[in-house]
């Protein structure tokens, strides 16, 4: 009996042509995605456990009025630094007004004054409901502690329908999520769009899709009053952008856009946007780069819209506008390389669509 035959002429294969052969296989990207779905669950799951399970202050900047400057409001600011690990910051101001004033321009969370009857702290929940109990609970053991009078108050209540401030965050996260997604479906089921159309759509489906996070959460159930219009373009922006992010992904690295997609929006972006826990509480390094992220610029700016009307800031709009200018820019320039488009098809499929 002959031996069987392996490869061209019957020779066994080489090493390299069966790891050529396996390459090309279904299985090699099956296996890749195994490891790359058990590192991401990790990974998923660490970074929010590193963000969340357990916010600290590490930086909180407070207003301290200094007229009247009394020497028990000094003994109270330093008791409250002490007992918050040294992490408020101190700015001073000259009237309550003035202080007031950075509050509403979210410079500070809150706001310290002493007076002959004792101290008062003002918070700001809208800020961030966990910096604003934490000062509050500070504050009374220290005036405990210090046999000072404290009065606490929340000048930036919440809303009734959302009594811990995630509606927000929630809703920007699915803004975030539905942007790629909605990419992802664009590259699967329309897979002909030339990049003009491929944009075209990521707007549509960005406007229409906002509209509906927006309806359903003020309109239909009533847990945020929105300022309907403003809220609803943040969240298309939002969508937009992350939706041009994973093109521009896809367009550079192909069908692999998902790892980093996944990484900066999800893995980092979301923990570090100050939605579910507030800047201060973050570790330091995520409380700075989840500004710069697109997830952090839209709780930014949809949280200034809600609950500070009137002090909308620049910064978050300009973050959003930078990352979908660039991935605009990559995804036209490089277009020849994204997997999609008409001029990818065979030529008689062409002709038929």
């Amino acid at each position: 009996m002959s031996e069987p035959e392996h490869g061209a002429h019957g020779r066994p294969l080489t090493r390299g042509q069966k790891w050529q052969g396996f390459k090309e296989s279904p299985y090699f990207p099956a296996i890749v995605l195994l490891f790359i779905l058990s590192a991401a669950a990790g990974l998923f799951a660490g970074s929010y456990t590193y963000a969340m399970a357990n916010p600290t202050p590490h930086s909180v900047p407070t207003a301290v009025v200094s007229e009247p400057d009394t020497s028990r409001g000094r003994e109270f600011v330093a008791g409250m630094d002490k007992a918050l690990d040294a992490s408020l910051v101190i700015r001073v101001y000259p009237t309550a007004a003035a202080a007031r004033e950075a509050l509403e321009e979210q410079e500070v969370f809150a706001i310290v004054r002493s007076g002959a009857r004792g101290v008062s702290l003002d918070v700001a929940a809208a800020s961030g409901a966990a910096v604003a109990q934490l000062l509050a609970e500070s504050a009374a053991k220290v005036g405990d502690a210090l046999n000072i009078p404290v009065t606490v108050r929340d000048v930036k209540p919440l809303q009734k329908g959302d009594p811990r401030g995630l509606a927000l965050f929630y809703i920007s996260l699915a803004a975030v999520i539905i942007g790629f997604v909605g990419a992802i479906q664009l590259s699967v089921h329309a897979r002909s769009l030339i990049p003009l159309e491929r944009i075209g759509f990521t707007v549509l489906y960005s406007l229409l899709g906002a509209f509906a996070i927006a309806a359903v959460v003020d309109w239909l159930l009533g847990a945020v009053d929105l300022p309907f219009v403003e809220s609803w373009l943040i969240l298309a922006f939002t969508m937009f952008t992350s939706g041009m992010v994973f093109t521009m992904f896809n367009t550079l690295i192909g069908r692999w856009a998902m790892l980093p997609t996944w990484g900066v929006m999800v893995l980092l972006g979301n923990p570090s946007s100050g939605g579910a826990v507030s800047w201060p509480l973050l570790p330091s390094l995520l409380g700075h780069i989840g500004r710069w992220l697109p997830p952090g610029a839209s709780v930014n700016a949809q949280h200034t819209a809600v609950y500070y009307q009137g002090h909308q800031r620049v910064f978050p709009y300009l973050v959003l506008a930078a990352w979908a200018l660039v991935s605009c820019t990559v995804f036209w320039v490089w277009r020849h390389r994204h997997p999609g488009g008409r001029e990818h098809m065979p030529q008689h499929a062409a002709t038929v669509t």
